[in-house]
């Protein structure tokens, strides 16, 4: 691979970077009780408590695109010894209008004590990532073939898309958006939901090398957190709807959008355009709050455009989007990707991690504000020609077996979720799964937080009927497509392990100085080298982006994330070590968080931390000090939570306001949250040592107060 100044490694540098994927070679080559290993096959009995190892069946195997772990080692070590090549070789599958310089396939620097860290790959070459989505589909042969099908809220709404109906569709958007003005590298915020017309939205921009930013539609989102995206990243325009119905709930999309507009004026920022789509299922047109001079309606104007639009050809390293991820410092961070190495990888990391076949119907329940709505609902499966389930509602409305009853009714074989949903739906009872034939499954997947070992075995033998393998994805809003991954058939898996890196991944788990651990472990978990998926920059804040990832361990990209190695070399993602928590996959500051909270009249001090939570993966418990005099009440208690959910959204409301007189600091005013941590745990026996705080009796009063 090519460095910043080109250099090649040495041909055998690589036998060290291979050594934790060589140790699959220890691993039993067939099931059952084996040099004392329980295992079991898919398809022949249920994973138990001490089933240590779940075997692909032969069957599966066979017809897996990766098919043994000799297969993926050889793979896996030519992507390393050989990256420009093994990467150069899938991006000649794609369209390209010019060809990258092949002799610069890779430039990098991720240490900053050897200059500013930067990425590039395919740089010079010109593509486009819609051209490929969607074009090449039709043009191969598959324009009649569905590309996406829609299911409502309600039971019984529907519609779907074939390619040349998206094409069409794509170009109409693309047409009124040049039409008004917007051009390649223009930014537009687009707050729709999941409607066909987002991922409409999305390819529309990606035609004419707009730069989409995303935001995410659920309850939890307020007015002020739109505005502070709206202020970052100044768009050409906003595109929304009217409003939307989750479950039995409406959610009054066009309200929000207008508060927020009216606060990025108050900070600069005006937006002069609003092209609003009405959703009638939800609210009617007459009953939408309008600015005549601003606002337009999505189907008076753009249906006007011609069905055909030029591609704009843009640079592999050209931006294609901006999401935004909360920091530990309080202001989200606008992760920036860019075009054609985003493509290649997750198209590729689509297709070996969920075995995808061209007759598969796939289903990711995602959001597309988020990124794996972005990787894995709308750019991955079309780069691959997949027909993708696209879901409007929730996963209980009306009942717990909407999902059930969804797969049953498209026959979807891939469905991808997240480990909250498949606790939720755990906690509701197995008579909602087993009612409905998921005959249709055969691979299904997990993203957004470690999946704990119960949770996977009830997924795998309930939902899965112990015969669909399960892709426990570990990757990250940074890193744009899987980085750790099980690839179905060919290896064993390990409830709640991740199991190998993809291919070209180098993860490597280091100590608090920063040295590699080899073996059995537990530490820091580290990227050595760039892949082609690798965010490029925090928008317009370059050097937060090398502050927060490259400078904790200098050489490596930090993930902010602990993870332990086994002895076979599986990886066991510990969750976040730094100040930002996982709640439901969505990662929230704790800062931001404590913010709202002191900005309540009556709050002096917050500390917030995360606490383990069944449902949710972990939940929000936040240490409150009050004004003197204020006294505690469950009125007032209300009113914290309710101004986290006004000002960020009632995604991070606390779980538990804990009262506290005085927080836990060291002489220099430092908050020690390791303490609180395990005071929220209720671990008290692991306090450790208190002997520095600058009041030691502040940790029994925090105690005593538990469970007031």
């Amino acid at each position: 691979m090519g460095t910043a100044n080109g250099e090649q490694p040495a041909a055998g540098a690589s036998s060290d970077k291979l050594r934790h994927v060589e140790s699959m070679s220890q691993l039993p080559s067939g099931a059952g009780k084996i040099s004392g290993i329980n295992a079991v096959v898919l398809g022949e009995s249920l994973a138990a408590e001490e089933n240590d190892l779940i075997f692909p069946s032969p069957e599966f195997s066979a017809n897996a695109l990766v098919s043994s772990p000799k297969q993926y080692q050889e793979m896996y070590e030519r992507s390393i010894k050989d990256p420009s090549g093994f990467w150069s070789e899938i991006a000649e599958t794609f369209y390209w209008k010019e060809k990258w310089n092949p002799s610069e396939v890779c430039s990098e620097n991720l240490d900053v004590t050897k200059g500013p860290v930067q990425i590039s790959w395919f740089k010079g070459g010109k593509t486009n990532i819609c051209y490929n989505a969607v074009d090449r589909n039709i043009e191969s042969g598959n324009g009649d073939k569905i590309a996406m099908y829609w299911e409502g809220n309600e039971p019984g709404q529907d519609a779907k898309l074939t390619y040349s109906e998206l094409l069409e569709k794509v170009c109409q958007l693309s047409n009124y958006l040049k039409s008004v003005g917007v051009g390649k590298g223009d930014a537009v915020i687009i707050y729709l939901p999941m409607l066909l017309e987002l991922p409409i939205a999305m390819l529309a921009c990606a035609r004419i090398g707009a730069v989409h930013s995303v935001k995410v539609v659920f309850a939890g989102f307020s007015a002020d957190s739109l505005a502070q995206r709206i202020v970052d990243c100044k768009p050409k325009l906003v595109i929304t709807c009217n409003a939307v119905k989750r479950g039995a709930k409406p959610i009054l999309l066009k309200d929000i959008v207008d508060a927020a507009l009216v606060e990025s004026e108050k900070n600069g920022v005006s937006v002069g355009l609003c092209l609003t789509y009405e959703n009638q299922s939800a609210m009617k047109r007459e009953d939408t709050k309008w600015q005549a001079e601003r606002d337009v309606w999505w189907q008076d104007v753009v249906t006007k455009f011609s069905t055909k639009c030029d591609v704009e050809w843009v640079d592999a390293e050209d931006p294609l989007f901006l999401l935004y991820t909360s920091g530990s410092t309080g202001k989200p961070k606008g992760v920036l990707h860019t075009s054609g190495g985003y493509m290649l990888y997750t198209a590729t990391t689509f297709k070996y991690a969920f075995d995808y076949k061209p007759t598969d119907i796939y289903w990711c329940t995602a959001d597309c504000g988020w990124i794996t709505g972005h990787s894995y609902v709308t750019y991955g499966p079309l780069l691959n020609g997949a027909t993708v389930l696209i879901f409007e509602g929730t996963p209980n409305y009306p009942d717990s077996g909407r999902c059930w009853d969804i797969v049953d009714k498209y026959n979807v074989s891939i469905f991808y979720t997240a480990p909250t949903l498949v606790r939720s739906l755990m906690r509701d009872g197995t008579e909602y799964v087993t009612c409905y034939s998921r005959k249709s499954l055969r691979v299904l997947g997990s993203v957004g937080e470690p999946i704990n070992p119960s949770a996977w075995r009830w997924f795998y033998n309930i939902v899965g009927d112990s015969r669909c393998p399960i892709s426990d994805t570990w990757w990250q809003t940074e890193t744009g497509g899987f980085m750790i991954t099980p690839l179905p058939g060919a290896w064993p898996q390990k409830p709640g392990s991740a199991t190998f890196p993809f291919f070209g991944v180098q993860p490597v788990i280091v100590d608090e100085k920063g040295q590699e651990i080899e073996g059995e472990c537990s530490g820091y978990l580290c990227i050595k080298k760039s892949w082609p998926g690798a965010f490029r920059t925090l928008y317009g804040d370059h050097e937060r982006y090398e502050t927060t990832y490259f400078k904790p361990f200098a050489g490596y990209y930090f993930t902010g994330d602990g993870c332990s190695r086994d002895k076979d070399g599986y990886h066991w993602l510990t969750g976040r070590v730094d100040d930002v928590i996982n709640v439901s996959g969505h990662r929230i500051g704790t800062a931001e968080v404590e913010s709202a909270l002191v900005s309540h009249p009556q709050c002096a001090e917050a500390a917030v931390v995360g606490v383990e939570h069944e449902v949710k993966g972990q939940g929000i418990y936040a240490f409150v000090t009050l004004v003197d005099g204020v006294p505690y009440s469950a009125e007032l208690r209300k009113s914290l939570i309710m101004t986290v959910r006004n000002q960020i959204g009632a995604f991070a409301a606390p779980d538990k306001i804990h009262w506290a007189p005085g927080l836990p600091k060291t002489r220099s005013g430092k908050i020690m949250r390791r303490i609180l941590r395990k005071i929220a745990a209720r671990q008290l026996d692991e306090l450790g040592d208190t002997s520095t705080l600058a009041d030691p009796g502040v940790v029994e009063q925090l105690i005593a107060l538990s469970d007031c």
